[in-house]
This record gives structure tokens, C-alpha cells and sequence, in this order.
């Protein structure tokens, strides 16, 4: 299999995927300088890019190779969660308008699922009802809050080429004297171009050899004949129900937790200089990321433990910061704990933070009462796989401990994050300590969602924990 890597985490999945036997085609230059195997540009069958947050990865291709290459990716640790994307990239929906908001229309798509279709996308007014044909050009994680970015031009893409439905010439985005010879040489080419289509070389076909410019084109060729007789077969919409009209691509997106960016650091440390942690803090910022970069340059082998103090100190959160806690959830949704203030920071890596709660009800599972005020202290230690927090009154007393069970925690600059893995542990007022949840557990496991080896090392977790509470 051909796969295209881009993101923070190239150079790692490029050496694992080698090493699983596949091919790694169109490199970045700095991939292609960090090989010794000849990386070709050649069209890719699937590819790989990071996810805007830089917590995961989003697989694209065709559904045989999405799916092998998923199943290949889920060997390389057992805290990479996936889940496929019912609006993938490329995929051609009817939508109909069902709001607006920060200068765009919210599409209603089938299944409940919206597109973000920006206003000056389209001609004209766009009004509530209204029906717009629209491809998914940017697709969003599970995890994310925000839907996916949405056109109304319709198009094919690889790569190294691109097909424009409903336009015809011949263009290249460069200005360059060689882009002038690339559009010229399309000509020379033995694949047969689809009526209704034009194209748009992108700049690296510029250092394609012309067997790998003709085998891209005929791949999008293909591609784009099969979409255009979908497009004719449907027809236009006028309908108020939403509903697909073509999906060539399927999408899936991984979501990585700490133990599964410590295992790429491994991969990556058989190509360079690596540093302890360094997928861990290059996900939490560009500053970060930069940063890591530098130290890798300067310093030679890694260090034996992971810098948490130092990365905390340049970084934050610091005291008095504020935090949000992310509770990742393994079907991939993901909520926010509030916001909460940091009121201690120590060299160990643990962390306190302090939230004010709202509203009133009851505390799950504690059973106790919940009102408005009161406070939740958590502590938090970077790569630990439990936390507690203590539920109390403003004037001190005990409602509680919940122990929440969780892939082991990242702190990043803004947010606490993890994903939780359904059991908990919980300690009542009256000194009590009891295992719940577990049932959630192994749901998630009959699912798919969570993996036998970790849901087992969740429970001996929590029975850790429990015992530690008695």
C-alpha cells in the first residue's frame, strides 16, 4: 500500500509503516532527507494527515485500504482510539439549510450530521430551507465541536492533481516556467480526460517523472468519471430532506492517548534524535513544538525521564492559570469539566486545580447532594492513569471522592486531557469505597471501543485505587 504522511507524527508512522511493509510516497523534504529508502512520488493510496489540534490522525482512501491500514495502525499501542467519519472527505451531500452563524449556513446532512458552508461560498442570499450540492473539503474529529467545512464546487483530488467539475482547461498552481511546461505536457499524456472536468496540477508534480504525473491523472480520471455519472444519475435536489450523493473516499480518525505518542517517540528515535516526550509536547502547541525542535538540534541523545518541570515552567499551566479538563470518551465524544483555576503546581508533575460548581442535583454514583457552590478540588499527575477529585461545601464539608480511571493524563498549556475508560472508584462520605461503572467497561470492549489488554489494565487500576482508599 501507498501512503501519503503528513503532521508531527511523519517520521514516526513513516518508519512503522515501513517497517509493516508498506510504501511512503510523496514525502515532505524533510522526510525525504531523513530515509535512506527511496520514497517516490507516486499517487498514494491512502492518506494520513494530522488533525488540526494535533491530537490524532485522519485516514483517507478508498474503504479496502482505510480499513487495512487502521487495523495496522491499532498494533502500534493500544490506547489509539478510531472511529469512522460519516461525513469523510470528498463525500458530495444535498444539505439544507437549517441555520446560520459566524458568517456561514449550517447544513443539515443525512443522519443528523451539519456542514459549515461559509457565505461567500455561494452567489446570492442563502435563506432557512434553502438546498445547496456540497462536497466536504475539511473534514472535523469526533472530538471536535465544530462541523465540518463544507463547498459547493465540486472537485477530485490526489495529491499531485486535481479535477474541477463543471470547468475545463488545463492550470498548475505555480507561476514558475516548469509549471508553464507541466500544463503543456498534459497533452502528452495517455489518459483520456472525463468531459465537464478541468484540471489543476499541484506544485510537487512539478518533480513527478512523467509515468507518475500519467498514473495520477488516470487515478483521478477514473475517480472523477464515476462521481460525474453519480452527479447525473441524482440529479438536482429540491427536496427538504438531506440525503448523499456520493461518498468515493471513506475517512477515519485515530485519537491518540499518552502511552501511544510515547510509543511513535520509539519508532522516531531509529531515524533521530528523539527527546522523552517529544510527540507528548509537540501536541500541546506550535511554541511547543518549536521549542522541541530546537533542544533535539542542540542536545544529543534523550534523557531518561520525561521533563515535566521544565515543560510546565516554559509552558504553564502555571498558578493561578486557568485550565479546562477534556473527558474524552472512547466513541469519541469529548466534554468539557468546566473551567478551573490552578492553585498549585509542584516539581513532581502534580497539579490542583479548583472548580465552583453550578446548578444543583446529585453527584453520580455518591449518591450526595449537589448544590450550587460548592467545590471540586482535583489532582492531577502528568502520565498518570487515575485522578481524584473531592467534592465539598464553601465551608468544608465532605461530599465525596470520585476516582476517575483514564488513559494516562496529559497537561497541556490550556487543558487537561485524557480519555476515560468508563470504571471509576468511588469513596462516600461515610468512608465507603466501591468499584463503579465496570459494566460501561465491558460494553466498550463488546463495542470495539476499548481493547481487551487495556480495559484489563483498567481494572487492575481501579482495583489499585480501591485498595489504596480502604
Amino acid at each position: 500500500m501507498r501512503i501519503r504522511l503528513r503532521g508531527i507524527y511523519a517520521t514516526a508512522l513513516t518508519e512503522y509503516f515501513l517497517d509493516s511493509g508498506h510504501e511512503i510516497v510523496q514525502p515532505s523534504p524533510s522526510i525525504n532527507s531523513r530515509f535512506d529508502a527511496e520514497l517516490q512520488h507516486m499517487p498514494a493510496d491512502v492518506t494520513v494527515d494530522m488533525s488540526r489540534d494535533r491530537q490524532g490522525i485522519s485516514v483517507t482512501g478508498p474503504d479496502e485500504t482505510t480499513e487495512t491500514l487502521t487495523t495496522d495502525l491499532k498494533e502500534l499501542s493500544d490506547e489509539i482510539f478510531h472511529w469512522p467519519d460519516p461525513t469523510p472527505f470528498g463525500a458530495i451531500f444535498d444539505g439544507v439549510v437549517d441555520d446560520t452563524r459566524g458568517g456561514a449556513a449550517i447544513l443539515s446532512l443525512p443522519g443528523g450530521n451539519e456542514g459549515y458552508l461559509p457565505f461567500d461560498a455561494v452567489d446570492g442570499y442563502v435563506d432557512i430551507g434553502d438546498t445547496f450540492r456540497v462536497q466536504v473539503i475539511q473534514p472535523t474529529p469526533p472530538w471536535s465541536d465544530r462541523a465540518p467545512l463544507v463547498s459547493p464546487d465540486i472537485s477530485v483530488s490526489k495529491p499531485m492533481v486535481t479535477l474541477h467539475y463543471g470547468s475545463d482547461g488545463i492550470s498548475v498552481d505555480s507561476d514558475s516556467v516548469d509549471a508553464t511546461e507541466l500544463a503543456r505536457s498534459t497533452e502528452l499524456l495517455s489518459t483520456n480526460l472525463p468531459e465537464d472536468w478541468g484540471v489543476e496540477w499541484h506544485t510537487h508534480a512539478l518533480e513527478a517523472p512523467m509515468d507518475a504525473r500519467d498514473k495520477a491523472l488516470s487515478a483521478v480520471a477514473d475517480l472523477a468519471s464515476s462521481i460525474g455519472s453519480e452527479l447525473e444519475q441524482s440529479g438536482s435536489s429540491t427536496s427538504s430532506t438531506p440525503r448523499t450523493v456520493a461518498m468515493p473516499f471513506r475517512t477515519v480518525w485515530a485519537w491518540f492517548g499518552r502511552n501511544a505518542r510515547f510509543t511513535m517517540d520509539t519508532y522516531r528515535r531509529e531515524v533521530l534524535t528523539t527527546m522523552i516526550g517529544h510527540h507528548r509536547i509537540k501536541a500541546g502547541s506550535d511554541n511547543a513544538s518549536d521549542a522541541v525542535d530546537f533542544v533535539e538540534r542542540i542536545c544529543g541523545g534523550p534523557t531518561e525521564e520525561f521533563p515535566t518541570q521544565a515543560v510546565f515552567e516554559q509552558f504553564g499551566p502555571r498558578e493561578g492559570s486557568s485550565v479546562q479538563i477534556q473527558h474524552g470518551k472512547p466513541n469519541g465524544d469529548l466534554y468539557t469539566l468546566g473551567e478551573a483555576t490552578v492553585s498549585s503546581v509542584g516539581s513532581d508533575g502534580k497539579i490542583t486545580v479548583r472548580r465552583t460548581m453550578k446548578g444543583s442535583g446529585t453527584y453520580d454514583a455518591l449518591g450526595t447532594t449537589r448544590s450550587s457552590g460548592d467545590i471540586a478540588v482535583t489532582k492531577v499527575v502528568e502520565g498518570r492513569e487515575w485522578y481524584p477529585t473531592v467534592y465539598q461545601s464553601p465551608d468544608g464539608e465532605k461530599k465525596g471522592t470520585y476516582v476517575n480511571i483514564c488513559t494516562p493524563i496529559e497537561v497541556f498549556p490550556n487543558e487537561i486531557r485524557y480519555v476515560d475508560l468508563h470504571i471509576d472508584v468511588i469513596k462516600r462520605p461515610d468512608g465507603t469505597v466501591e468499584i463503579v461503572d465496570a459494566d460501561e467497561l465491558s460494553h466498550a470492549v463488546e463495542s470495539g471501543n476499548i481493547s481487551e489488554s487495556l480495559a484489563e489494565r483498567a481494572k487492575q487500576v481501579a482495583s489499585r485505587v480501591k485498595k489504596a482508599l480502604e
